[in-house]
């Protein structure tokens, strides 16, 4: 049997094992996906102790992102970018980490919303945190002609201007209105909106009906920001659709099978979210 697992403190309310446990249901794969609590102070020695336990790898959330970075070697030149590490797995005696958000925000958005082109456009980021870092790299990867990050302190915009060259452009959450005709895609990384936190409160009203929308955020299933922006006749792209993508790469690495984001996965997993969704 193929075994992985999520860690993070707390870990209760993970549900990458829904969504691995769904895939492996579906594709006849003898393994199993767990949830493992971690403190801090286990981190190094879960880490180094994955092969001797039995697992092919991890995936890694909250709060231990940056501390396994330093903790394995990494695969490839965007996690170094990032430093910061989600999927953990083994080959030839090495432990590896890798970063799968940027694609799974990307591959959420090629398959919601097909006609966005990201190459040559002007994107608006919401938000500085460690969220904000993914995204912003994958949309540049794309090649955008450049990124508009709105923080609440300028200093932590300026920080991925200082980490992702001068196609990043810093400004103040007061700008917002302003600078929103010119882009074609708004994200919000933020925690703005999220079930037992403050709405996200902005005036959509010089937003292009041919902007995407789109909210990391999935609890709610839909936020204030994209029931707005939905009305006005822009596409929106939901946040659960991050979450499903980012999860492919990482079963496809330890079970051996690259999975499909199905309608049918995304209906259980919004389900467990909001037990009255319906299609």
């Amino acid at each position: 049997m193929i075994k992985a697992c999520v860690i993070g403190w707390p870990i209760s309310h993970s549900r990458s094992p829904l969504i691995h446990g769904y895939w492996l249901k579906k594709y006849g794969i003898d393994g199993s996906y767990s949830r493992h609590p971690v403190e801090p102070t286990s981190l190094a020695g879960f880490i180094g102790g994955l092969d001797g336990a039995g697992f092919a790898g991890c995936n890694v959330t909250i709060p231990h992102k940056e501390a396994v970075f330093n903790l394995v070697e990494r695969a490839d030149e965007t996690t170094e970018r990032l430093g910061a590490v989600n999927t953990v797995y083994l080959r030839h005696g090495k432990v590896l980490g890798t970063n799968t958000d940027g694609e799974g925000f990307i591959n959420s958005l090629r398959q919601h919303a097909p006609s966005l082109r990201l190459a040559g456009s002007r994107a608006m980021v919401l938000g500085a945190g460690g969220a904000s870092l993914a995204v912003v790299n994958a949309i540049l990867e794309q090649g955008a002609e450049g990124v508009v990050v709105a923080n609440r302190t300028r200093e932590k915009a300026q920080q991925l201007r200082n980490r992702f060259g001068l196609r990043v452009v810093p400004i103040e959450w007061h700008e917002i209105p302003d600078r929103l005709a010119s882009c074609s895609l708004l994200v919000n990384t933020t925690s703005l909106g999220m079930t037992g936190q403050p709405e996200l409160d902005i005036d959509l009203s010089q937003l292009s009906q041919d902007t995407i929308v789109t909210d990391i955020v999935y609890t709610p299933l839909r936020t204030k920001l994209l029931e707005q922006a939905a009305v006005r006749g822009n596409i929106v792209v939901e946040g659960l659709g991050m979450l499903l993508h980012q999860a492919v790469r990482g079963f496809s690495l330890w079970f051996g099978v690259t999975p499909v984001v199905t309608e049918e996965l995304h209906d259980l997993i919004a389900r467990d979210i909001d037990p009255d969704f319906s299609p």
